[in-house]
């Protein structure tokens, strides 16, 4: 049996492998450990192409690829339709309700989008899928409210202290409400493990909201954004 499984996660073919591989590289991306952007997006498009060819009725497969196209700005109604692909194949699958969520956010539906991700934490409250409260919160932001994102932001941190994303809108969030001391606090905990304080990639489709989210940066930031 261990023989069987050592083969099959060598195989060049075997999908679900090939989603990982695709998600770990985005994530390198998004938080900017990736020695080189462009080859960590090339290779995470790759792997996540590479695995919807292999196994294009996994509803995992299909979650992560969709997560990736829509990350990495390809078209978001073909992201939409794989990952309501994985929920017609499993409708209880938190992993795939959250990256709905996600790519609801990218969309600009962030009502739908906090009502999915809301949904896969009902659904696996022990098993945090990558950064719920911050995905909330980036939805909150998004709509101006920034009363209510703080919150969400600030409780992520006690979760996962590690996530770029999550420095980011906390210190753009202070910003927009005028608390810049705490922004600037902000940012210099983000530069203690990444040196990239704007983002490579910003899926949010929206020109305005990324402008939001830029814009409260660099006000945080000063001449270092």
């Amino acid at each position: 049996m261990r023989s069987n499984l050592i083969l099959r996660n060598r195989d060049p073919l075997y999908g679900p492998a090939l989603a990982l591989a695709a998600m770990c590289m985005q994530q390198l991306h998004r938080n900017g450990w990736a020695e080189s952007p462009d080859v960590a997006r090339d290779r995470s498009l790759d792997y996540a192409r590479r695995a919807v060819r292999a196994a294009g009725n996994d509803p995992f497969v299909l979650a992560s690829a969709a997560s990736v196209f829509g990350y990495f700005g390809e078209d978001i109604g073909a992201a939409l339709a794989l990952v309501d692909r994985s929920l017609a194949a499993n409708p209880g699958f938190a992993y795939g309700w959250f990256w709905s969520g996600m790519l609801r956010m990218y969309a600009g539906q962030y009502d739908i989008a906090i009502e999915q991700i809301e949904k896969s934490l009902r659904l696996n409250p022990l098993d945090r899928i990558g950064a719920p409260l911050t995905a909330i919160g980036a939805a909150h932001f998004f709509k101006r409210e920034f009363e209510i994102a703080l919150p969400k932001l600030q409780a992520s941190l006690q979760e996962v202290s590690g996530f770029a994303m999550t420095y980011r809108l906390l210190a753009a969030c202070y910003a927009h409400m005028g608390r810049l001391e705490e922004a600037r606090a902000a940012v210099e905990r983000l530069r203690t493990f990444t040196p990239v304080i704007v983002p490579p990639v910003l899926p949010i489709r929206n020109p305005e909201h990324r402008e939001l989210l830029f814009s409260g940066l660099r006000l945080a930031a000063g001449d270092g954004a």
